[in-house]
């Protein structure tokens, strides 16, 4: 069954004596944290990447969700599909990607879905609240021997949701920063490791 959603939502990563701030300051222990874990597909020649897409299986409560992300004129345009255990066993394990929505959508993009592989995984640990008519998360992420912190912000309406967010960084006195998506974080730094420019 196919569910589409349009995500707008404003990301910040954090240092990690910032995390710690605001899970104090909202009151966040770790009876209120979940565990997720995302698995990145894409082809050989990153097509999914180049066209500021991105394939997952999301694995959560032991629930897996298949979602394509595609840039949209506002945010991104998310397309699930809910798969077995065994459907996701399969295709993390080389085998295709499980005809559905999913698939025939990427075929309008001229992507072959037997090109797509299994790139790797990044486990989350998430806490959500909800704030100012939006949903506020905390992640911090576990990848290729690396970990980050973040805050997220998601909203219906991207005005409001952005001046409500600038005014938490500030109130809360965290910079602004330019912060890739998680995916992008994920390749950048598989990158640095097949360069052998780990980051310390």
């Amino acid at each position: 069954m196919m569910h589409q959603e349009l995500e707008i939502e404003f990301k910040n990563i954090l240092k990690e004596d910032e995390y710690h701030q605001l899970l104090t300051a909202f009151s966040i222990g770790d009876d209120k944290k979940i565990i997720q874990e995302n698995f990145y597909f894409d082809t050989a020649g990153f097509s999914l990447k180049n066209l500021g897409a991105a394939l997952r299986i999301r694995e959560k409560n032991g629930t897996y969700t298949l979602t394509l992300k595609q840039p949209v004129h506002r945010g991104l345009l998310e397309t699930h599909q809910i798969l077995t255990m065994v459907e996701a066993k399969q295709m993390l394990e080389g085998g295709p990607i499980i005809d559905g929505d999913v698939s025939a959508i990427l075929k309008t993009l001229s992507i072959n879905p037997k090109d797509l592989t299994f790139f790797g995984s990044l486990k989350t640990k998430r806490a959500e609240v909800e704030y100012k008519n939006g949903l506020l998360v905390l992640d911090k992420s576990y990848y290729l021997n690396w970990s980050d912190f973040e805050v997220e912000y998601e909203v219906t309406d991207e005005v409001i949701g952005k001046e409500i967010f600038k005014e938490l960084l500030n109130q809360y006195n965290i910079p602004l920063r330019k912060t890739d998506n998680k995916i992008r974080r994920f390749y950048y730094r598989k990158k640095q490791i097949l360069l052998g420019e780990e980051r310390s």
